[in-house]
């Protein structure tokens, strides 16, 4: 096998990994804006789930609705604040207050979403 054939064998398969790993990325990011509505209605179920009914943290997932496996669940019960996630990608936290109940914290923009023009929310 000569020197051109080697580099084809070698180079056409790290060549559609690079290009699986682009088509995945660009996938994700055209599904951000739905994941962080998905996150922020989580964590708010959650909060509901966790500090007015007083159910386990882990029970709070049978009442998330279809599509929302992807998204992870973490309490902080010294802040009672419920954080929901999609790793890597978007997360929203949600407090309870005694007297307003589940209260999201302030949205913060990314840096790239800042640097894209759009106004600030």
């Amino acid at each position: 096998m000569n020197a051109s054939r080697r580099a084809l064998w070698i180079g056409t398969p790290i060549a559609l990994v690079v290009l699986l790993a682009l088509a995945v990325a660009l996938y994700a990011l055209s599904k951000k804006p739905k994941l962080e509505l998905g996150v922020g209605y989580g964590a708010r179920v959650a909060c509901g789930c966790r500090y007015i009914e007083h159910r386990p943290l882990a029970s709070c997932y049978s009442d998330f609705e279809p599509g929302m496996e992807v998204i992870h669940l973490s309490d902080n019960p010294r802040t009672r604040t419920i954080t929901a996630s999609v790793p890597l990608l978007t997360s929203r936290s949600v407090r309870f207050d005694s007297e307003l109940g589940c209260q999201p914290e302030p949205f913060r923009r990314s840096r790239r979403d800042r640097t894209a023009g759009t106004p600030p929310a």
